[in-house]
């Protein structure tokens, strides 16, 4: 998850199969999942930074939201594996996870980089 228009990190817009806008990445974690994605045949499409609606915490997307072949939704947060234990992210987490799960979606899960 990250703040609506983050501006934190250096932003790589590039055009990926299967995403249907200028897939925007902000991290190794999204760049390499999104290409993940657009080589996995179960992907029909996928859509990046997607805006939670009247998300009581503040105006944040949600890293990938992604439409598979049978035509269901899953949802991917994408979290570095040292933010994991921060409170923040945790509740930002858990904000993402009730948001979808209140709108239908019950595939949701987080995408960490490989331990080394």
């Amino acid at each position: 998850m990250r703040k609506k228009n983050y501006k934190g990190a250096k932003c790589t817009k590039r055009y990926v199969n299967k995403c249907g806008d200028v897939c925007k990445t902000y991290d190794a974690i999204q760049y390499a999942y999104a290409n993940l994605l657009s080589e996995t045949e179960e992907v029909k499409s996928f859509q990046v930074n997607v805006l939670l609606q009247g998300l009581e915490e503040g105006a944040y997307t949600s890293d990938f939201v992604i439409t598979k072949a049978d035509g269901n939704l899953m949802v991917s947060e994408c979290v570095s594996r040292k933010h994991l234990t921060k409170p923040m992210t945790t509740k930002l987490l858990d904000a993402s996870r009730n948001y979808w799960k209140s709108h239908g979606v019950s595939d949701w899960g987080i995408v960490i980089e490989e331990e080394v």
